[in-house]
């Protein structure tokens, strides 16, 4: 440990200045900023070690770290219950702790996982959501109570990790927006040009010979303008975050979605009994486009199940057609890649982007009956 009369004598104001040359400096990266901070916050608090932490789902995991405890290492976790962390959640400021066994902690599940005596520690909060924390800590007690300069000090270290972290989300959201007008505008300009030069192609033959078969061409190149147009217009709403969720059967959305889709003398059936968590209506759209991925690859006959994962995870759509071969499994959740002559390619990228929303996972593989299935884990 770095004792107090050891931290090279760095005040509360040389504290604050070495802060802000870190956080300027624009040829550092993110990760290399917050490794700098909690060294700099570990020498000039004179604690053992700095660590940043993500909460999610009740679980404490260990994002960055700097000195020798054992738990406080990059890629650790713990349950909340059994972190200090917890109770920094419940503090509008930061927590301090100067003995925690004099100060009451000598049966929290948190000093007995760690041993920590000394103890401070901000919330990191992002589009106000919480975060993690970002905290300091010592296997020995302190010889005084942190200072309110030194708790300001943390909360600033916590509150620019926040604004970073917010500038990060929001860059890779507009990212993802950019790279889907680019699609947008890749089929507007190619796939949508080809039918409607089919369209004008057959127009001029109907009134050169007269041949009503060429309008019916003209309906064919129509209907799959329409279907790129209404894919084009799923995929940009599938887009958008999840505000809003609830209780969802499953067999249900899936037998309801059925009667929306031309299923021709293909078959479904149902083979769970469970709700989750979701958004209804993306739902029976992620059906909805498995479905019709299933009656255009399987055939107008091909028979089609949904049931549950065998490790309860989540559930599955699979049929009996062709399959798909392991090279294209990864390639089928592409944006606008397909592999028959005639699709958009965008269905299955429609189910993925649902998935992600939710934060479910999709993976292709094959079905008892040689066919495709797809699997969505991660389910609540």
């Amino acid at each position: 440990m770095t004792e107090l009369s050891d931290r090279e004598d760095i005040s509360d104001l040389g504290a604050v200045r070495r802060m802000y040359r870190i956080t300027a400096d624009y040829e550092r990266s993110f990760d290399t900023k917050v490794s700098d901070l909690l060294e700099l916050g570990r020498a000039y608090l004179g604690v053992q070690a700095g660590f940043l932490t993500e909460i999610s789902d009740d679980e404490q995991v260990i994002v960055n770290a700097v000195g020798d405890h054992p738990l406080l290492q990059p890629g650790e976790s713990c349950p909340l219950d059994k972190t200090y962390c917890r109770r920094t959640l419940s503090h509008d400021d930061s927590l301090t702790v100067q003995h925690a066994e004099v100060e009451g902690w000598e049966e929290d599940s948190a000093y007995q996982q760690f041993g920590l005596e000394s103890y401070i520690g901000a919330k990191v909060i992002v589009d106000d959501e919480i975060y993690g924390t970002f905290c300091f800590a010592d296997t020995e007690p302190r010889e005084r109570p942190f200072s309110d300069a030194e708790s300001t000090f943390v909360e600033l270290m916590a509150e620019w990790v926040s604004y970073e972290l917010f500038q990060k989300q929001a860059t890779e959201r507009i990212q993802r927006q950019r790279d889907q007008l680019e699609e947008f505008a890749k089929v507007v300009s190619h796939d949508l040009r080809n039918p409607l030069s089919v369209v004008q192609g057959y127009l001029d033959l109907a009134e050169e010979t007269g041949d009503p078969d060429h309008y019916d061409r003209c309906r064919d190149a129509l209907d799959r303008m329409e279907t790129l147009i209404e894919d084009l217009l799923v995929l940009a709403r599938e887009g958008e975050s999840i505000d809003e969720t609830e209780a969802v059967d499953v067999g249900e959305a899936a037998s309801d979605c059925w009667s929306f889709v031309a299923t021709a003398d293909a078959t479904l059936t149902v083979e769970i009994d469970r709700r989750i968590t979701a958004d209804g209506t993306r739902l029976q759209q992620l059906f909805e486009n498995l479905f019709r991925n299933a009656i255009e690859h399987g055939g107008d006959d091909v028979a089609i199940r949904v049931g549950e994962l065998a490790d309860g995870s989540g559930f599955f759509v699979a049929d009996d057609g062709p399959g798909i071969t392991p090279a294209d499994r990864e390639r089928v959740l592409d944006h606008g890649y397909s592999t028959a002559d005639d699709g958009t390619g965008f269905g299955l990228t429609i189910v993925t982007q649902i998935a992600d929303a939710h934060g479910w996972d999709v993976t292709v593989t094959e079905s008892d009956d040689g066919g495709a299935r797809f699997e969505i884990a991660g389910v609540d």
